[in-house]
């Protein structure tokens, strides 16, 4: 399965680097999900659960309170104030 980097940044540092499969998010316009590969965009992110897919199949969730969503070809950035693992 493809993998492709996934940072999550908040003004306390980093809170998450790692390769990944799958990011379950909740932007401004809906539920989405970013596999590896995905187009290009940006978007604003509300609060709520997170879901990050490992390619073992195991998959950790967190809660961000917002913020900003980067998608690139190889890589996506999460901006969030606050990004907390259950």
């Amino acid at each position: 399965m493809n993998t492709f980097k996934l940072t999550v940044a908040s003004p306390d540092g980093n809170k998450f680097c790692d390769e990944i499969t799958k990011l379950d998010v909740r932007g401004t316009e809906g539920e989405l999900a970013v596999m590896a590969g995905h187009v290009s965009f940006v978007t604003s992110v509300v609060k709520c659960p997170c879901t990050i897919w490992f390619e073992d199949g195991t998959k950790k969730t967190a809660t961000t309170d917002g913020g900003l969503l980067t998608v690139d070809k190889d890589s996506v950035t999460l901006l969030s104030g606050s990004f907390k693992f259950d």
